[in-house]
């Protein structure tokens, strides 16, 4: 039933692939790129969000790309001291091809269209909760 979540936790909780390929997909100009949060072995947390420059953009909205990346580690390790992770870029494809992602070891996305709807859609109506201005003049931060 995670279609029925609210959309931040269902972009937080298993579909920020299909967000940052939503983000991307709209965004081209502005070269953004995926990245990969991947725990290290035995540990859980994976995450992908969408970065161009020093800016970022995922389930919060838009953020310093550095200071999301601190966010996510602080979270992480307040419940998991030992938690640790790398960051990986990931080819934009990836993201919503479940055979491709099955090619990075431990990784294996769903598709779009492999939830209760097509997730995809959903990314874009999120999407356009943001301003159009919003996409080339990214400043400030959502994280909380």
């Amino acid at each position: 039933m995670r279609w029925a979540l609210p959309d931040r936790v269902f972009f937080a909780c298993g579909a920020c692939h299909i967000l940052a390929y939503a983000f991307i997909e709209r965004c081209g100009d502005l070269s953004a790129r995926a990245f990969w949060i991947k725990p290290r072995t035995g540990h859980t947390g994976n995450h992908i969000f969408a970065a161009f420059g020093t800016q970022a953009f995922d389930y919060h909205g838009f953020s310093d790309r550095e200071r999301l990346l601190e966010h996510y580690w602080i979270r992480a390790r307040r419940q998991y001291p030992t938690w640790d992770a790398t960051l990986h870029e990931l080819p934009a494809d990836v993201l919503i091809s479940e055979k491709k992602s099955r090619d990075y070891e431990g990784l294996w996305l769903r598709e779009p269209n492999q939830f209760a709807s097509d997730a995809l859609v959903r990314a874009q109506i999120f999407l356009d909760r943001f301003p159009a201005a919003s996409f080339t003049q990214a400043s400030g931060s959502s994280l909380r």
